[in-house]
């Protein structure tokens, strides 16, 4: 492992404590100038380090995401290979290429902003620097393309649960992959899966999440304003880092037993427009409709203007509220 990365783990497990160059190049096995350029290093990517004279150097209160941070909050979760970068152009092309190279279930690549983030149906997915959390969880599952949507579904539980714990407010679930809060969209999920052509089985599967925890300094774009929203009010100590790990370790909870639909209940006290008047959007085709729940497969139960019950399977379908 490089200094600076012995460093940055250091400087984590003593947060606001102060270490002497002294003392961190003795634990390090490396000479006090290596610590120097270190310390300028990490600096250089965002990291609030305080240098003072005769007491050494400090990490300070801040909201960086690293692995170090991540996996402080993770517990007993096993099994993760995770990879952390400042900045990528897309955690899901990124973990999608490992895993054509043979990467194992539980390879997780996170990042603190994105610039070709996408969304369903190649939408673009803002992701600024700095406010956003942006991960993609590597899976092998047993399973047949027909239920693949679990995968979604159980994602988005997770997203739910973990912002409602961080920030005490109550998360919704639209269908299929978008979690909001207070009427906005805090996260959208992209689950991107590669089939064997003999079974039509998974061969694996990468789950991307996008989440805002902060609001982006100077506000939402004007085409977002009305429509984006935010986890957490105002920015507090390793909030994204907290967010991470409860997620995966949630996501990870639900995977385990996805066959026995374990997140089901959750999904469904959080299905938001239950009862309501929605459109259903395919292409240029707008069906007005009532949505009345989500089925065993997560598929979407809506009832036509005609009175007629009809299932829906994700696919290009997206739904929006009735004006």
């Amino acid at each position: 492992m490089a200094v600076k990365d012995e460093l940055k783990a250091l400087l984590e497990e003593h947060r606001r404590e102060f270490l002497s160059g002294a003392e961190i190049a003795e634990s390090l096995g490396c000479t006090r100038g290596a610590v120097w350029k270190a310390v300028e290093s990490l600096r250089s990517e965002g990291y609030k380090i305080n240098a003072v004279t005769n007491k050494g150097y400090c990490l300070e209160d801040t909201d960086i995401l690293s692995e170090e941070s991540i996996r402080a909050y993770l517990g007993k979760t096993e099994g993760l290979d995770i990879t952390v970068y400042r900045s990528t152009d897309s955690t899901n092309i990124r973990l999608r290429e490992l895993a054509e190279k043979g990467a194992p279930e539980g390879t997780v690549v996170i990042a603190g902003a994105q610039t070709g983030g996408k969304g369903r149906l190649g939408r673009k997915f803002f992701s600024p620097e700095d406010t956003g959390l942006y991960l993609s969880i590597l899976i092998r599952p047993d399973m047949t393309a027909e239920n693949a949507v679990r995968i979604t579904t159980a994602a988005a539980v997770a997203v739910a649960e973990a912002a409602e714990e961080i920030s005490g407010r109550q998360a919704d679930i639209k269908w299929v992959n978008d979690v909001y809060m207070d009427g906005l969209k805090i996260c959208g999920i992209l689950t991107e899966a590669s089939f064997t052509p003999e079974s039509g089985g998974l061969e694996y599967a990468v789950v991307g999440i996008g989440i805002n925890v902060y609001e982006p300094e100077g506000g939402f774009p004007d085409e977002l304003k009305n429509i984006a929203g935010a986890v957490m009010k105002k920015r507090s100590e390793n909030d994204r880092s907290r967010m991470a790990a409860r997620v995966i370790s949630g996501f990870m909870k639900y995977y385990r037993t996805l066959t026995e639909n374990t997140f089901l209940e959750s999904y469904r006290s959080r299905l938001i427009w239950k009862g309501e008047k929605i459109n259903l959007i395919s292409g240029n085709m707008i069906t007005p409709a009532t949505l009345i729940d989500v089925d065993e497969k997560c598929r979407l139960l809506v009832e036509l203007e005609n009175g007629e019950h009809k299932t829906i399977s994700s696919g290009e379908i997206s739904i929006r509220k009735q004006k």
